[in-house]
């Protein structure tokens, strides 16, 4: 697996490896869903997790998933550590190494989840940063899998909204796994130039096409899967009354969807605000999928934490 303990961007792992998470989180899903757990996979190992970012999700998902493979979770605050005093992050992560076994942190800037991974002994996993949400996206293929079957390069995925972590995210993941994937973005909200650097690389071995345009309808043609984020990240809310009015024509809503293949699933990996980037008419429609997808976050990151702990 990649460097062999670190779980920070898809872009690390070849296809094989990605298969193996998903196909290990649809064992577990099928346990859990025939009432067993596997307490004895990671029976006295314990996960801390760091939040720097407040979250549903990722906490509850993360805790559970570890007290269903036998193992704990401790809730690490920045508020709580020293990390928020200013203590360097090199020493939390060998301090840190040194009690648990492995650690989640869930992080503003990117480079604070590399520096804490260079210094720790652990396996570190990105819970997300402002540039990547990998276990999301592992998320979302599991759910399109789910959806619409085994061979991801026989489906096209469009992406309407903000260039954020998770259109980065996507490119990576689609580029990993062979799908084609259109991103629509407004001009000066693209994706991360680096990353589309890279994922066009990794689609030069797996056939994906990747497109990037300014124009929603275009990105939704003929899709199987719709995607969308929020516009406004945390830490942006400043920004949220502009990016309203410039994200205006990227809400997918009903008009959107028509252009989209019969039968298309919409994903959104919460939470959603109803009236900006998603109709409530459209959550309502497809609140099976992005729910389904919501419970596969669990499953995910289970194959995600029995793998590498």
């Amino acid at each position: 697996m990649a460097n062999g303990k670190d779980f920070i961007s898809l872009h690390d792992f070849s296809a094989d490896d990605i298969e193996e998470f998903l196909e290990f989180a649809k064992k577990l899903k099928s346990a859990y869903q025939a009432g067993g757990y596997t307490p004895n996979i990671l029976k006295g190992k314990t996960l801390g997790m760091i939040f720097e970012k407040s979250s549903t999700r990722t906490r509850v998902s993360f805790e559970v998933g570890m007290y269903q493979l036998g193992g704990s979770a401790l809730f690490l605050s920045s508020k709580d550590l020293q990390l928020g005093r200013g203590e360097p992050i090199k020493d939390t992560a060998r301090v840190l190494s040194r009690y648990l076994n492995g650690i989640m942190i869930r992080t503003f800037g990117h480079e604070r989840i590399l520096e804490l991974a260079e210094h720790s002994t652990i396996p570190i996993i990105n819970g997300l940063s402002d540039l990547l949400h990998p276990c999301q996206v592992l998320t979302d293929l599991l759910t399109i899998r789910e959806y619409k079957g085994k061979h991801f390069r026989n489906l096209k995925m469009a992406y309407v909204g903000d260039g954020n972590n998770m259109a980065n995210s996507y490119l990576y993941g689609a580029a990993k796994v062979g799908m084609a994937l259109t991103v629509a973005t407004p001009q000066n909200y693209k994706p991360n130039a680096e990353v589309v650097a890279n994922a066009l690389e990794d689609a030069k071995k797996t056939g994906a096409e990747l497109i990037l345009t300014e124009d929603p309808i275009e990105a939704v043609k003929h899709a199987d899967i719709v995607a969308t984020d929020t516009w406004a990240s945390m830490g942006q809310e400043a920004e949220h009354d502009e990016r309203k009015k410039i994200f205006a024509p990227y809400q997918v809503n009903a008009a959107l969807m028509q252009h989209a293949n019969k039968g298309a699933i919409v994903l959104h990996c919460l939470p959603a605000y109803r009236g900006e980037e998603i109709t409530e008419e459209i959550f309502e429609l497809h609140a099976e999928e992005i729910f389904d997808e919501a419970e596969n976050r669990l499953h995910a990151q289970k194959s995600i934490l029995a793998t590498l702990l």
